[in-house]
């Protein structure tokens, strides 16, 4: 048995971090689909520039766009949707299997709206509405701004994809801001099945502190922090709080994991992989990283549900001066701004294709 299925057959769902219309057009996402294990994928502004620069697939489509009058945002929504949607009506079945628990793909909303409340709710909306799929989720970040938008989204009943996580406090608040969502739907007589995933960052902790630590902590804090934060998300979900909703018809938020492609060449290339392995989560795995696990991954015991030897990994490195409340912050806001950056150059590397589209003959 291959170790991508034996990961899926642990309870953990494999999801691929990217999409590009010629992974959709050659028929690869299909394949990984039927051979891989993968049962959804997520998405981000920088996926999208870099399939756009990339691959000439979108060509004709940004064209018929030009002559409908499409421009910047809504020019690349247009291209995201049909590339999602085509995503997701793979991924159906395993949506239809799992009972609507697996199967999904994410879509951001612009992070231009981080300091807008309703217009990131508004959006998220249109989004969806117009993607026409049940699963598919939004991504919203779970930035102190970002919340009131995940509560709001969730209480109108949109599937939340919260993104830019990194440490258990900013899961736990998005968590809460998620749960609070779905205790209005019961409170006003509304299904309060309203699935999300939390997306919690890993790789981008040890390159923040690798040439702060010593050798024997290299590229140990991110595997760490996941372990204190799935930790939290076991005792969340086993509160009175949460089984009263669960009571109700509320179904658990997943944690899933992210940025977990190795960064360090010298480190193994699965080193957020294995460790991470937990049933009801999924791990979303950029392309190197799926195939480099499907090819010598290794599925061991699952992640222990009180983070193991998390807290002192973590204490080892503030012994170490790593500041670890201020880093996640820092890491944080970090996330934030590259993905406005990711963003601008997105829509900038629209503007030149549309212009040279509306320049042809």
């Amino acid at each position: 048995m291959s170790a991508t299925k034996r990961l899926h057959e642990l309870g953990q769902s494999i999801w691929l971090d990217n999409i590009t219309r010629d992974l959709l057009n050659s028929g690869t996402l299909q394949r990984y689909i039927e051979q891989l294990s993968v049962t959804g994928l997520t998405s981000n502004p920088t996926i999208f520039d870099q399939a756009l620069k990339k691959s000439a697939a979108y060509d004709d489509a940004i064209r018929a766009g030009v002559r409908a009058g499409r421009t910047g945002e809504d020019l690349f929504f247009d291209l995201a949707l049909d590339d999602l949607g085509r995503a997701a009506d793979l991924f159906r079945p395993a949506y239809e299997r799992s009972g609507g628990v697996d199967g999904f793909v994410s879509l951001e909303v612009s992070p231009l709206l981080a300091y807008d409340t309703a217009s990131t709710l508004r959006v998220a909306r249109e989004l969806h509405a117009r993607a026409a799929r049940p699963n598919l989720h939004i991504k919203i970040p779970g930035t102190k701004e970002g919340l009131p938008a995940i509560e709001e989204a969730t209480f109108a009943g949109v599937p939340v994809n919260v993104t830019l996580l990194f440490s258990p406090e900013q899961y736990v608040a998005a968590a809460e801001a998620w749960l609070r969502g779905v205790e209005r739907r019961i409170a006003a007589g509304l299904d309060p099945d309203v699935r999300s995933v939390a997306s919690v960052f890993i790789s981008r902790w040890d390159v923040a502190v690798a040439a702060q630590v010593p050798g024997d902590l290299k590229n140990q804090l991110g595997n760490a922090i996941a372990g204190r934060t799935y930790a939290a998300s076991r005792a969340l979900q086993g509160s009175q709080r949460w089984l009263r909703a669960q009571n109700a018809g509320a179904r658990p938020q997943r944690l899933l994991w992210a940025s977990t492609g190795t960064k360090d060449p010298s480190a193994p290339d699965t080193l957020y992989v294995t460790p991470l392995a937990a049933p009801y989560t999924v791990n979303t795995m950029p392309e190197g990283t799926l195939l480099a696990f499907a090819d010598h991954g290794d599925v061991g015991a699952p992640m222990a549900a009180d983070g193991g030897d998390a807290d002192e990994v973590i204490a080892r490195h503030v012994r170490a001066g790593v500041d670890v409340d201020a880093l996640a912050r820092r890491l944080q806001e970090d996330g934030a701004k590259a993905f406005v950056k990711s963003w601008n150059e997105l829509l900038e590397g629209i503007g030149r294709k549309a212009g040279a589209a509306g320049a042809a003959p």
